[in-house]
């Protein structure tokens, strides 16, 4: 019978997915991104060797797993092809990754459009990667987009030079020189031809697997505070990055979903603008920053740095259904005296242990903090529970009460080696 794994942020992103990803893909048949673009980024460390990658799922080290691009994803098809090519001199063949007919295609004029609206947001900007995630997100929905279906077939130059006619009326407005549609076309030809091998009928070849027993993971970006939907709008991404954005980004059913992990770092962390109620300006922010390398792998900004809030935790449990948690990046705390947890928040005096939908109401909000002792021992060792000072482990014991979640897994270290089981999800 066919087991189905879903790995979803449950912070603002960069929670560690890549590396968990990567540890289940050595028991899954199928890989699966389910939409987002090259504006992700996993680290993943093993054998001795560091990998970043932004389109490409993290399966793609397992020679047996097929990797699927979804149909919920925007592609850039130039960058695709330069993160395999990156991944082939690496002696990763990439002969087990596919594309999916139905996602869409992200081109270059969609980049320039991204950053043209995040300059005129000046001081208000969103703070997005500037990947042009968001407008080929918008082509999309206002049924312009071009799917890799479309950009393959015999109806593609004209279906381009009716969007560069649109994109051009946009630049006229803002006194910037014309498209050549022509141009473009010729500059994705080759392009053209490159893709072709890797594109597959996905949603008939996710759902025989299924049928046929195969294991499948589904492996997200971003994180759910950052769903189009669920997030602190408007400060999120353009896609559902939560669990919910799989079945419209596959093609595989609710009924057929069997585990939802969350992972969610041992602090919190995020880039860009937004509210962040447990965020920290102090000597405690620069030592996790430092101790945590946390820098964007896509854009190298500085990452944000707060404490554990457990506010938002339960909130992804909630919206995405969550049948255990990953802890990750443990042993970065590994050093502090005390720890905090955000248990709850004030809002105007008012005690609430949700997320407001009110972008005004949030930025009100106060953490209301628990406090526990920390620890000095080096824990990058461990390899099961018991064997964490006992501080850590009521630190875990904690997250769990609070959450009513068992922790399944929690890393100690980036290496895939450094990553302690306690619940096969596969199993």
């Amino acid at each position: 019978m066919s087991k189905t794994v879903i790995v979803v942020g449950t912070q603002w992103g960069d929670e560690g997915k890549g590396k968990i990803t990567h540890h289940l893909s050595s028991k899954a048949d199928v890989v699966v991104r389910y939409q987002g673009g090259d504006n992700a980024g996993h680290t993943i460390c093993f054998g001795g060797a560091t990998h970043k990658l932004h389109l490409i799922p993290s399966g793609v080290f397992n020679p047996n797993a097929v990797n699927i691009l979804g149909n919920g994803m925007v592609i850039n098809v130039k960058r695709f092809l330069e993160e395999a090519d990156n991944l082939k001199a690496r002696g990763v063949p990439c002969n087990n990754v596919f594309i999916s007919d139905r996602a869409h295609v992200l081109f270059d004029y969609h980049m320039l459009l991204d950053k043209i609206s995040e300059s005129k947001l000046g001081k208000e900007n969103i703070g997005t990667t500037q990947r042009g995630i968001g407008p080929a997100y918008t082509d999309k929905t206002s049924r312009r987009g071009i799917r890799v279906s479309e950009f393959l077939g015999d109806d593609f130059r004209a279906l381009l030079e009716k969007a560069v006619a649109e994109k051009n009326a946009v630049l006229a407005r803002e006194k910037m020189p014309p498209l050549d549609a022509g141009e473009i076309y010729r500059d994705y030809l080759p392009v053209r031809e490159k893709i072709k091998p890797y594109v597959i009928d996905s949603v008939s070849f996710l759902n025989e697997a299924y049928s046929s027993g195969k294991n499948i993971l589904f492996e997200g970006a971003q994180g759910a505070l950052l769903d189009v939907d669920f997030g602190s709008y408007p400060y999120v991404t353009s896609s559902n990055s939560s669990a919910g954005g799989v079945c419209s980004g596959t093609g595989i059913g609710p009924t057929k979903i069997n585990e939802i992990i969350g992972v969610v770092k041992a602090y919190t962390t995020r880039v860009g603008c937004g509210t962040f109620p447990t965020e920290l300006f102090d000597e405690t922010a620069h030592y996790i920053r430092e101790a945590g390398n946390e820098y964007g792998t896509t854009t190298r900004r500085p990452r944000r740095i707060g404490w554990f809030d457990a506010v938002i935790l339960n909130y992804s449990k909630m919206i995405n259904g969550l049948t255990g948690i990953a802890i990750m990046l443990l042993d970065v705390l590994s050093g502090l005296k005390s720890l905090k947890i955000c248990t709850a928040y004030d809002l105007d005096g008012k005690i609430i242990k949700t997320v407001p939908a009110s972008l005004s109401d949030y930025n009100k909000c106060k953490p209301i903090y628990e406090e526990l002792p920390g620890w000095d021992e080096d824990i990058t060792e461990v390899k099961k529970f018991s064997e964490l000072p006992l501080a850590a482990q009521n630190y875990l014991k904690r997250i769990e009460e609070l959450t009513g979640l068992d922790i399944v897994i929690f890393s100690v270290g980036p290496d895939e080696k450094q990553t302690v089981i306690r619940r096969d999800v596969f199993a």
